[in-house]
């Protein structure tokens, strides 16, 4: 009978989340548990009869069990990387087809249909006056208008266009942003990664961190806090915690309690981004289940649609459906009709 394979199993998960909570930091976690090995098991002695091959077999085995995780870690990022990328193409495709529909569509409203009785429909012409069906009279050469007046100094005010104008600015990387001095950040609809720079070979030992439920605090002990502050939104104490990486990092794992909303920062002090410009696609969307997912996109969608002043995912459903009917009855005129959708 083949041992059991334990290099996918999560029946533990939650013993060590507790112990990482507890022990503050993967080389604290670390010694727990060749703490354990080491008093409570002959895992260095080695059976009886080993020698001085106990301790050596006691490595061996540590460093073809950490190789074995190594490979499928790197297995599984390669693989991620190439599930992107085929989602990359997928959408680049999808959007390829929608313009090519939007083309044709508008291409085909530009045709003037034939009505049941042989006769065109004029009524969309824009050659023919649609009181007395004379030419219309040659419209003024059309001038631009006017800005309004500064009161101050009587100069063009076009302040009021600032508002109109279409943001292109970069979307922020990793739905997130940096805090100068202090630490990047990045989000998913289901938590925050805050990485902050340390000096060289701290250790967890060295550090003051506590993390509340709306407040964060991030120090290096018997120095002032680098970070103290109310946090943006709510987080799940529980399900946080924090980790030294590298000794020169130090890496913060905040749980949303809303698993539905976007930060627009870590802290209520720190500078804002624009989530308006957020890229769900980027954020582990493949996570949730298939309607919650199709009800985050449409909201992202609809936010955006109107941040820019073009109808939401409903308005355009419903300006089809009439652009539909309207091509199902060219006998029928529209020039006049006002339609509230």
């Amino acid at each position: 009978m083949a041992p059991p394979d334990f290099t996918n199993d999560d029946r533990f998960d939650g013993l060590y989340t507790n112990l990482a909570n507890q022990t503050r930091g993967i080389e604290p976690l670390l010694d727990t548990v060749f703490s354990f090995l080491r008093r409570k098991s002959d895992f260095f002695a080695g059976p009886p009869g080993s020698g001085d091959k106990g301790t050596e077999n006691a490595i061996a085995t540590v460093h073809g069990v950490l190789q074995k995780h190594a490979d499928i870690y790197l297995k599984d990022k390669k693989k991620s990387q190439e599930e992107e990328r085929r989602k990359e193409d997928a959408k680049r495709k999808k959007k390829e087809e929608a313009e090519k529909k939007k083309r044709k569509k508008e291409s085909e409203e530009g045709v003037i249909e034939l009505d049941v009785d042989g006769g065109f429909d004029i009524s969309q012409s824009s050659e023919v006056d649609d009181e007395d069906n004379k030419p219309p009279a040659k419209e003024e050469e059309k001038k631009p208008a006017a800005l309004p007046l500064s009161e101050e100094d009587g100069r063009p005010n076009d302040e009021g266009d600032d508002d109109n104008k279409e943001d292109d600015t970069p979307p922020p990387v990793g739905n997130g942003g940096t805090v100068d001095g202090k630490y990047v950040w990045t989000q998913t609809l289901e938590e925050l990664t805050v990485s902050v720079p340390l000096p060289d070979n701290t250790r967890g030992r060295d550090l003051n961190v506590t993390m509340n439920k709306n407040h964060l605090k991030i120090g290096l002990k018997g120095q002032e806090f680098m970070v103290n502050d109310d946090l943006a939104k709510t987080i799940i104490v529980d399900d946080s915690f924090w980790t030294v990486e590298d000794g020169n990092r130090l890496v913060l794992t905040l749980q949303k309690l809303n698993r539905m909303e976007w930060w627009e920062s870590v802290c209520t002090q720190d500078p804002k981004i624009n989530i308006q410009k957020v890229q769900p696609e980027n954020s582990q969307l493949s996570d949730l289940d298939g309607e919650t997912r199709q009800t985050v996109e449409k909201m992202m969608y609809d936010q955006r649609q109107k941040a820019m002043g073009k109808p939401t995912s409903e308005e355009e459903k419903k300006n089809e459906i009439m652009e539909k009917f309207k091509r199902s009855h060219p006998e029928m005129d529209f020039s006049q009709a006002k339609i509230s959708l």
